[in-house]
């Protein structure tokens, strides 16, 4: 038996940013709310003598022959040593027989696409058609992901950014001039960023809560994608009760792990509430944003389905051009 073994650098040669791996993540999210794919919960391993965190995704997507389990690790003093604080790889396994057919090699690079991908859904269902000004907290990798991705939904003019290390937030908003052609604004509080802003994106890993339901006004959209375990939180739970919307990539998951599930524990909301699911949305099963005025917020903690597809896009596209190495095992 072979197993096609792809390296990053080819894996990004063939998916990227881009309108048809949008369309591929929102028909799995489709998909997903169909009842078309088996979803397990996310396995998630804490590190915690080493500041750091493994987690393992994977669905099957029915009619397919091939899933993805997607391993992938958020070791946060990495940079410390001078390496990325994620990395990880995808497994491809026959859907038929259970064997493995091809190792993906990406170090975290398809999770951050997709991961950016789902963002820029969310985005086009919930934010308003028009938009002048984009937000974002944080200016690390998904920063930039996020904002890169909103860009193919949405035009903005202008971008506020707020992150806890100046050089950093300096590096960020050089880099978003060049490639977006937008004015950047460094904010020095998170209440700026979002009071400016007609989208922001929360983008940290942070334990303790710091977007304030005090500071939305009519309009605005939340996509909140750093809270992906359960001692992660970005907004203070009344944010979600404050919201006109409420959108979860998995209803479930979030409740778990997500920024729902802080605001379940609260007791300010009920899974008995009007939540919606990404692949509701995406499916034309519910609508997204019915006025111009809402409030709307998406919480999204990163489910199986994306995995899958992502990893499947690359694989299908890295063998049509021939890449990759074969191993007999």
């Amino acid at each position: 038996m072979k197993v096609t073994i792809l390296k990053e650098a080819e894996i990004r040669s063939c998916v990227s940013l881009d309108v048809d791996a949008i369309e591929a993540i929102a028909d799995g999210f489709s998909r997903l709310a169909s009842g078309q794919a088996s979803l397990p919960p996310v396995i998630c391993v804490d590190v915690a003598d080493n500041h750091g965190e493994v987690d393992i995704k994977t669905a099957y997507i029915q009619g397919l022959d091939y899933f993805a389990v997607k391993i992938a690790s958020g070791f946060y003093d990495n940079p410390l040593a001078g390496l990325p604080y994620g990395s990880g790889l995808m497994i491809i396994l026959s859907a038929k027989t259970g064997f493995v057919q091809a190792l993906l090699l990406d170090n975290g690079y398809l999770t951050d696409l997709r991961t950016g991908l789902a963002g820029a859904i969310a985005a086009r269902h919930l934010a308003r058609q028009q938009i002048e000004s984009a937000g974002v907290i944080g200016s690390g990798t998904q920063a930039r992901y996020q904002i890169k991705a909103l860009k193919l939904v949405r035009d903005f003019k202008r971008l506020y950014v707020y992150g806890i290390d100046p050089q950093q937030v300096d590096q960020y908003a050089h880099e978003m001039r060049s490639a977006l052609g937008v004015e950047v604004i460094v904010a020095d509080h998170p209440e700026i960023v979002v009071r400016g802003s007609d989208v922001v994106v929360t983008t940290t890993p942070s334990r303790i809560p710091y977007l304030k339901a005090e500071w939305l006004h009519p309009g605005l959209h939340i996509t909140c994608m750093g809270s992906d375990t359960e001692y992660k939180q970005e907004l203070y739970a009344d944010v979600l009760k404050s919201a006109d919307r409420l959108v979860c990539d998995r209803i479930a998951q979030c409740a778990r792990l997500g920024e729902l599930h802080h605001a379940l524990e609260a007791g300010l909301i009920s899974v008995d509430d009007q939540i919606s699911e990404l692949g509701e949305l995406t499916s034309g099963r519910k609508p997204g944003r019915e006025h111009e005025n809402e409030i709307t917020v998406c919480d999204l903690t990163g489910v199986g389905v994306q995995d899958t597809v992502i990893a499947l896009l690359a694989y299908e596209r890295a063998l049509r051009k021939g890449l990759g190495n074969s191993i007999e095992v």
